[in-house]
């Protein structure tokens, strides 16, 4: 039997490189595209070390697009069929509104929901060719509820619900589904760790304080974790949910409902 095939942008480091080695795991073959190339590079060798497949890494800017275009064309050179496209690409600035610079809304626009475009425009003509596809996006839970000092992240997170509903209506007929991911807090990721400064003083209480916060807000009392997302992420790319398309699946443990 033929294996699948996963392409995880942003698969270099952090939760992208746990999907992209839970994936290799799972049976798929992967190929890591990454703005840091040495990054994806490295994810590559650790799960070529260990599994058997076509494992592929690719550096590339999502935002970028005649990059994205080159990692489409890299795909189509190196497998005869993509199954399952990840977008796990995304940039987080913290400021109060009235102190927001322009800098950092336009880099979280362009990552978190223009490569998101991008990407999902370039892998799609992959996957219309071949009559069926899965695309997921890896958003988060502000990209249902607004988040204070947060609001060029909340708003591209936004965009990109209404991205996922538009392009599942868009590739339904050609037998593609696209579902988003919305993530609670990461507590201990690298990006939610990098925030803690900015978080304290937003809170007016010390860094260390700040985690027990996050988790208290929480009805079942602790983070998201990265085999949380990945659970999810199994499930939504397998045919058990062949029946669920532009969709924004709450991993939040109860803070967000809807």
């Amino acid at each position: 039997m033929e294996k699948q095939v996963a392409i995880v942008v942003g698969g270099g480091q952090t939760l992208g490189e746990f999907l992209s080695k839970g994936l290799a795991e799972a049976g798929y073959d992967v190929l890591i595209a990454d703005i840091n190339g040495e990054n994806a590079e490295k994810v590559k060798d650790e799960i070529s070390s260990k599994y058997q497949g076509n494992f592929q890494s690719f550096q590339a800017n999502a935002a970028n697009e005649e990059e994205v275009i080159n990692l489409r064309k890299f795909a189509e050179q190196n497998y005869k069929h993509v199954d399952l496209l990840v977008y796990n690409a995304g940039v987080a600035r913290s400021s109060k509104i009235d102190s927001f610079d322009l800098r950092d809304w336009d880099i979280s626009v362009s990552v978190n929901l223009t490569g998101y475009f991008l990407c999902a425009r370039e892998i799609s003509k992959i996957m219309i060719k071949q009559g069926f596809g899965n695309i997921i996006q890896i958003n988060t839970k502000s990209g249902k509820v607004g988040s204070k000092h947060n609001s060029a992240y909340s708003a591209s997170k936004f965009g990109g619900v209404g991205l996922t509903q538009s392009l599942a209506l868009d590739l339904a007929e050609h037998n593609i589904r696209v579902n988003s991911l919305m993530l609670g807090n990461l507590l201990k990721s690298p990006m939610f760790q990098s925030l803690l400064p900015q978080y304290a003083k937003k809170l007016g209480v010390s860094e260390d304080q700040v985690e027990k916060i996050y988790r208290d807000k929480v009805p079942l009392k602790r983070g998201c974790e990265y085999q949380d997302v990945l659970n999810i992420l199994l499930f939504y790319a397998s045919e058990k949910a062949s029946y669920c398309t532009g969709q924004s699946i709450n991993i939040t443990g109860g803070q967000v409902m809807f």
